[in-house]
């Protein structure tokens, strides 16, 4: 029997037995039993009763790892961006898996740790290549930190709602979301120089010194009158 057949009779079989006894009281014999294997099958398959809940957590980081490493600095955000994406596509995949796997992580506060500890290990993985693409050094880990919590809460906020039924449109709203989450961190810090485009009837002379104070610039009367002729050549 093929390994992909195998785990999934042993993942369907664990679930429906988790939504009859419960996930307390269905034991590995009780899953090989419905799934009709043996223990020995089980554990080629699984490596405990609990990972039957997370079967993919390790390869989710792993091609989380793959995209970032995949980018360069001046791709960086689209990185983080597509790397956040891949982990919701994952659970949109699983269906209902996915589903199963929320109800199960809200009743039973073992798997809501482990859930929270696999959330944890997403955000350190974003972390650390943020903090990397900053340029390392303790300037740049408050900055990762932050930037990491955010891309992961982003992606959170729009899997619980699509988890809940509360929307079926969640990847354009994962879009919104890490849009909002990476603005700010996509801003230069400083810039040079500003254009300012306007259209006026008054004389340039008079214009001028109050552009300037909402630039917050000093007037300089003599500049104001040198502009002004040069924008009239």
């Amino acid at each position: 029997m093929p390994q992909h057949g195998t785990k999934a009779r042993l993942s369907e079989a664990a679930f429906a037995l988790f939504d009859e006894r419960g996930y307390e009281a269905t034991t590995v014999d009780d899953i090989t039993e419905r799934a009709g294997v043996g223990r020995t099958t089980f554990f080629r398959a699984y490596r405990s009763k609990e990972e039957v809940i997370f079967p993919d957590h390790d390869a989710v980081l792993d091609a989380i790892r793959t995209r970032l490493a995949a980018s360069t600095p001046h791709t960086a955000l689209v990185a983080v961006r597509e790397a956040a994406r891949l982990v919701l596509l994952h659970y949109l995949g699983e269906g209902d898996l996915a589903l199963a796997r929320y109800r199960l992580t809200r009743s039973v506060p073992a798997l809501r740790d482990r859930e929270i500890a696999g959330t944890l290990q997403y955000q350190r993985v974003f972390r650390e290549y943020i903090h990397t693409w900053l340029g390392g050094g303790e300037n740049a880990a408050l900055r990762a930190e932050l930037m990491a919590a955010a891309v992961v809460t982003a992606h959170n906020y729009v899997l619980r709602r699509w988890l809940r039924g509360m929307t079926d449109r969640p990847e354009a709203e994962f879009e919104t979301a890490i849009a909002a989450a990476l603005e700010s961190f996509a801003q230069p810090s400083s810039a040079e120089g500003a254009i300012v485009a306007f259209r006026t009837t008054k004389d340039l002379d008079a214009v001028l010194p109050a552009l300037r104070a909402v630039l917050g610039e000093p007037d300089d009367p003599g500049l104001s009158r040198d502009v002004a002729q040069g924008s009239r050549r």
